[in-house]
């Protein structure tokens, strides 16, 4: 995708993060623009986690630095960085499976209201609404009895979902997406990849980590390869394809 005219919204500048004895990532430099999704790439340990982890706030890096909206930012762990506006999805969701979805939209940010007058409640109807709201925003179907029951009983795509409409009711303008296929039948993987096109027109900039290369090429715009923590290239999805990115990978 060009985006001649638009500044990215994030960026990582020469980034170096090392553990003990091991170089995880190595000056690593990376632009995301909106409603660009920006696949990362490569076998395990080429440093994708641990780059996404240090912009999400869990991991600082020992050199470099993230710019989010033309700032240099430094989130001292991952509720800042949601604070700012940058959401990760990763594979294992961090849903509380005994609690309904509104319930998981608000986590640890519940509406409340006062009954009697004086005894404060958390809203439920409202947190039923407002997560009806914004799935049916995202084309997301999950009946009207399904969002009274705990996410556990919800099927992998729809869990996905309830992430993913979580990030945006929050207003998140990244997100950072973990092998979010992983776990799902091939009719979930769809679904979850029409959520990212619908991401993408709503101007969300998305960093997407997957070994499935299919995904990557049906909705990424960009791919940038890492190999041993360092950036072995970086290539327009349009002007490449599986072979070229194969060989990024292991060095061929």
């Amino acid at each position: 995708m060009d985006k001649p005219n638009a500044a990215p919204i994030l960026q990582g500048r020469n980034i170096s993060k090392r553990f003990g004895g091991v170089q995880a990532l190595d000056k690593v430099s990376f632009d995301l623009y909106p409603g660009e999704v920006l696949a990362l790439a490569g076998d395990n340990g080429a440093g994708k986690s641990t780059l996404i982890k240090t912009v999400a706030g869990v991991y600082g890096a020992d050199e470099g630095e993230v710019i989010y909206r033309g700032e240099t930012v430094k989130f001292d762990n991952p509720s800042a960085a949601r604070g700012a506006g940058i959401e990760t999805i990763y594979q294992d969701l961090a849903l509380a499976d005994n609690l309904d979805v509104g319930a998981n939209v608000f986590l640890g940010r519940e509406p409340t209201r006062r009954l009697f007058g004086f005894l404060p409640s958390i809203d439920r109807r409202k947190m039923r609404e407002e997560s009806r709201g914004v799935l049916d925003l995202l084309d997301i179907e999950i009946s009207p009895s399904a969002l009274s029951k705990p996410v556990h009983s919800l099927s992998g795509g729809q869990r996905q979902a309830v992430a993913i409409g979580r990030a945006i009711f929050w207003n998140a303008t990244v997100l950072i997406m973990d092998e979010p296929t992983a776990a799902l039948g091939v009719p979930e993987q769809r679904k979850v990849m029409d959520l990212i096109r619908r991401l993408k027109e709503r101007s969300v900039g998305i960093l997407f980590i997957s070994h499935n290369l299919s995904d990557i090429f049906e909705v990424s715009d960009r791919i940038l390869v890492l190999r041993r923590g360092k950036a072995a290239g970086e290539r327009k999805i349009s002007e490449t394809d599986s072979d070229e990115v194969v060989k990024l990978m292991v060095g061929g």
